[in-house]
């Protein structure tokens, strides 16, 4: 078992908005990673981060993605930073993934860089750019697709994901 689709993409790209849509609308299950480390930390991303380190929080999470590539057949979203792990990308290689892309200013918009994205303290489009210009490799690297979120709804880029699974072999 496997993922009909995985969904990566910085903090604002709207991967579990527009994943919650397209699992919707292929009758498919949901499911988050960000979730699956909170449901096991017992706790927010945020206080794992504040409490245990970013370090702790990486383990949880590599754990998180390996598992449910495993045992989850639907459409799931991973946490933005999942692509640093070497071995995260090396699982994501047989996987049909979207990366949903986004620029600064639309990311901005939907997240307002809140106190709950622990990565974003400090000066937060300084961050954010930074997370990016390092990530963005990573997330080409394991990428079947690319699709840009810009100046879009999410039902507008469910649509498009949708449109182009059906194009995928399952």
């Amino acid at each position: 078992m496997s993922p009909r689709v995985v969904i990566v993409g910085p903090p604002g790209a709207g991967k579990s908005t527009v994943g919650r849509l397209v699992a919707r609308r292929l009758g498919l299950p949901f499911r988050d990673t960000d979730k699956d480390v909170e449901a096991v930390a017992g706790c927010s991303v945020a206080d794992v981060f504040i409490d245990s380190g970013e370090a702790a929080f990486r383990e949880l999470e590599k754990a998180a993605v390996a598992l449910a590539l495993v045992e989850h057949s639907g459409v799931l979203a991973l946490g933005g930073g999942a692509i640093l792990d070497a071995g995260t990308r090396e699982l994501l290689v047989p996987q049909t993934v979207v990366f949903l892309d986004v620029s600064v200013k639309d990311a901005a918009s939907r997240v307002g860089f809140n106190r709950d994205r622990p990565l974003l303290l400090g000066n937060p489009r300084a961050q954010w750019l930074r997370l990016m210009e390092a990530r963005r490799p990573w997330y080409e690297a394991v990428a079947t697709t690319r699709i840009s979120t810009d100046a879009r709804s999410a039902d507008s880029v469910a649509d498009d994901i949708v449109a182009w699974l059906s194009g995928v072999p399952a």
